[in-house]
């Protein structure tokens, strides 16, 4: 068995396909067969359920899988350990919840610095980037705090305000039971906290609606489809060009955390660590926005 051949199986496993994954690692589709059967002979077990339009993984395909991705990650990692050089270079995977906005600003110094660093950048939700950290498909991630796991080191960036945005010069909390709230999916934690204010003022949201992007979730909400929450700083250009409207959430959830995390038992490249040392002294440099004004308002 050979490495190539869990990167093999690993490309057919998330493609569903021999002709896909041939294509991705421009290889002819008949080796990448070859080498699928010549594991399955050597581990002595099917690995594929094959079907009309491709294939999906097996019960034992499923547990291969998980060493698979362990081994390439230690692998790989023991080339960055051991090529990792006193100048950062090299390609960074860096996870991000969408509506961290400050990111460029904390980028546009460390590359200033370090020229020879590229950024991959993966956007999704807190839950998502957390267990691709932990799975070693991240290098690290910027999540929504805080984040409390034995196998993760957690760095605070900075704090700052969640509000409710929404197209309405006029709000009250129960318009939520009478307007969509447009929301990212599960795992992300500003939905998180929104439902738990809601839950504990006895409320149910009328519907809603999830979105992929802060983009077509922030554009709805111009467009008077409905209310969504979101960090003050991702929106105050929106606020102050009129396009929107603030009104602010129970001081018990209006709070909310960036962490820098990444697993505890990874060597730190001189990469990585050059990195997280520029994040210290951003969040040194860092202060918070100012609150919405005004008070809590009333109820109808």
């Amino acid at each position: 068995m050979e490495l190539n051949d869990l990167r093999i199986f690993i490309t057919v496993a998330e493609r569903g396909s021999v002709s896909q994954a041939a294509v991705e690692l421009s290889y002819v589709q008949s080796n990448v067969t070859a080498r699928i059967k010549q594991l399955e002979k050597e581990l002595k077990t099917m690995l594929f359920t094959r079907h009309k339009r491709g294939m999906i993984l097996n019960a034992e395909g499923k547990r291969l899988l998980i060493y698979a991705e362990e081994i390439l990650a230690k692998f790989d990692e023991m080339k960055r350990t051991f090529q990792s050089a006193d100048a950062p270079s090299g390609i960074l995977n860096i996870g991000i919840v969408e509506t961290m906005i400050s990111l460029p600003g904390i980028l546009s110094n460390y590359v200033e610095k370090y020229p020879n660093v590229d950024f991959s950048l993966n956007v999704g939700v807190s839950e998502q980037l957390l267990q691709d950290v932990m799975n070693f498909k991240l290098d690290g991630a910027f999540v929504t705090g805080p984040i409390n796991h034995p196998l993760i080191e957690a760095s605070e960036i900075f704090r700052e305000e969640l509000i409710l945005v929404t197209k309405s010069s006029s709000f009250t909390i129960e318009d939520v039971t009478n307007t969509p709230l447009l929301l990212f999916n599960k795992g992300c934690s500003y939905r998180e906290r929104l439902e738990g204010w809601l839950r504990e003022e006895g409320i149910v949201p009328r519907k809603i609606m999830q979105f992929g992007t802060f983009e077509t979730i922030i554009g709805s909400v111009t467009a008077g489809i409905g209310i969504t929450i979101a960090p003050k700083s991702s929106v105050s250009h929106l606020i102050e060009e009129g396009k929107v409207h603030a009104y602010p959430v129970s001081q018990t959830y209006n709070e909310v955390s960036t962490v820098f995390i990444h697993r505890k038992d990874s060597f730190l490249t001189s990469t990585l660590r050059s990195f997280i040392d520029e994040l210290m002294l951003s969040a040194d440099r860092k202060t918070n926005g100012s609150n919405v004004k005004g008070s809590e308002w009333g109820r109808k």
